[in-house]
Parts: structure tokens; sequence; C-alpha cells
């Protein structure tokens, strides 16, 4: 555990922490369950209304029997998955913001490399941290705290990694701000939220599902795979069609964001040079043409549409 104290402060006032989670400037002390540090202050209502929605049915959910060949298996399915592992060099520290359940988290606890994954909901940290002593991962750490007032130092790690968080924040733009200062000068922050473009098939399944009180949701594969997995399905629907929270972004808002916080663009995933097969997700991208990209997020429609339309978009902190 103290291995990753120099990364952890208190979401307060900033402070060091001891290893009996005392705060060395305002004297607050935390607990840590079961390894499991709860850094988190009184959030506002629409975060606590989100923390309360994922309470309910932690997402994403555990298959039975799960192991980590399993679970790394699974994730090598996804190209992006295998690519991010492939970026992140072997003695990287990396921070995940929004790590749900810890899948992601678990998957890149590889080598040498230091993981920190943080959310704002326990029962889901807790199903990490049963995951992690259950695969006997020791490199990897979770904590409960909230990205607004992370108990985490600013210019610390190598990676910053946030997918399906910032657009379920009531304010994204105000909530990249905050994790962007996490990563080192030269340090990699990878963002993924949903596309505007590629989020207008979801939006028409979801009328039709409203429409007939949620009997009919067509065209939803990740539904349709998970028929034998009732408790994943329902993490599904409810993430997908209940959520209190949500907006719908742009890769040009995306790029705003960045070039507002001294963060430099390095490409979009899928890739937003048409024709281009992205190799090296840290590479930068040959190009970065405004019509281009449109045109490639009108593409994404059917490229993602069908599982949500999550995009991502890397950046370099300079």
């Amino acid at each position: 555990m103290n291995r990753f104290l120099e990364f952890l402060i208190c979401p307060a006032c900033a402070g060091a922490l001891t290893a009996e989670w005392l705060c060395t400037g305002c004297g607050a002390r935390y607990e840590a369950p079961h390894g499991n540090p709860h850094l988190r202050i009184a959030s506002d209502a629409r975060a606590e209304m989100v923390r309360r929605f994922y309470e309910h049915a932690p997402f994403p959910g555990y298959a039975e029997c799960d192991s980590l060949s399993s679970l790394r298996a699974r994730a090598e399915r996804n190209k992006f998955a295998r690519l991010l592992d492939q970026a992140i060099p072997g003695n990287a520290h990396i921070l995940e913001i929004g790590c749900g359940t810890g899948q992601m988290s678990l998957y890149l606890a590889r080598a040498d490399r230091l993981v920190i994954g943080a959310d704002l909901t326990r029962p889901s940290l807790e199903l990490a941290v049963t995951a992690a002593h259950r695969f006997k991962l020791n490199r990897v750490l979770f904590l409960e705290t909230d990205l607004h007032r992370p108990g985490l130092r600013a210019g610390s790690f190598d990676v910053v990694y946030s997918s399906g968080v910032l657009h379920h924040t009531p304010n994204p733009r105000l909530a990249f701000a905050r994790i962007a200062q996490l990563a080192r000068p030269g340090g990699m922050i990878v963002l993924g939220v949903y596309n505007a473009f590629a989020r207008i098939p979801h939006q028409l399944r979801k009328i039709v599902a409203r429409w007939s009180h949620y009997r009919l949701i067509p065209f939803d594969p990740v539904l349709r795979s998970r028929k034998n997995e009732p408790a994943r399905r329902e993490a599904w629907l409810r993430d997908q069609y209940f959520h209190p929270e949500e907006h719908r972004h742009t890769l040009g808002e995306v790029q705003k964001w960045f070039w507002e916080n001294d963060v430099e663009f390095v490409r979009a995933y899928p890739s937003a040079l048409i024709g281009e097969d992205t190799a090296n997700l840290f590479a930068f991208a040959d190009d970065n043409w405004l019509l281009e990209g449109w045109l490639a997020q009108i593409g994404w429609m059917h490229s993602l549409g069908h599982e949500g339309g999550l995009f991502l978009t890397v950046g370099q902190r300079r």
C-alpha cells in the first residue's frame, strides 16, 4: 500500500497522507476498509444522483466464474483495449478516472505498472477490490473519490484514462479541466465520451423503447449478447436507457477542451482520418482537417452506433 501513498492526497486540503490515512495538513482521518481508501468529500446534488444510480447496479458487471485469463481474453477482443495496452510502457503510472468495477484497470495492471482506479461509487469499487484479490494483483489500488475534488496528486501520472464518465457529469468541460491536471507534463490523456453523431442510432432505439414501455428495444447487439447473463444485461440496460445525466459531444468540442487545458491533440479513435487504420494510439495523427473530422463522425453513426456511440480522443499534456 505504501507504494501508492505518493500519488494520494487529502481531498479537503491537498495535504499529504500517512500510512494510517491521516492528513498531515488539516488532520482529517480517512477510512480504507479492505485496502479501498475512501477519499471522497460531499458531492453536489447532481453528482450524488449519479452515484446513487450506480449503487443499484454497478457497471460493467463481472461474468460468473470470471478469472484473470478470461478477463484479459475478453478485453483483447476489443481492438482499442489492445492498442492502449501496447502503447503504455511497462513501468507507467496509470490513473483510471471513473473505473467502475475496475475491469480496464485490472487488464492494464501488467509488468511493472502501477495502476490506480478511482470511482465515486462504493459498490462498484468493492467488486473491483474483490476481483483484484481473486486475481492476486497487488500493483493496482482502487479508491473512492470525486473527480471534482480528487484525493489524487496533480501532475503525477504518465497516463490518465477516463472513458464513459465525463458525459455523465453535470459539466463535462469543467470535469475535463479537473482530470487534465492529474497527468504529468508530457503525460498522455485518453478520454472517451459519447459522440453527438454516433449516438443518434441509440437515441432512435431509446425512442422505440420508451414508446413500447421497454418491451421492444430493437437492434441492440449488447442486449442480445447478454440474454443469458441477466445481471450484466440489466446493468447495460440501466446504463444506456435509464441514466439520469447524459451529454453528447463532437470531436471539435473535445479538441477545444484540450486547447483550453494546455493538452495537445494527438488523435481520435476511431481515426478521424478517413481510411486510416490506427496502429499506434499514442502517435500523432498525420493531419487534423476539420472537414474530414466531420465526415468521419458522420461515418461513426454506422461503425459506433450499434454499441452506444462512444469515441476516444488522445492528447498529451504540455
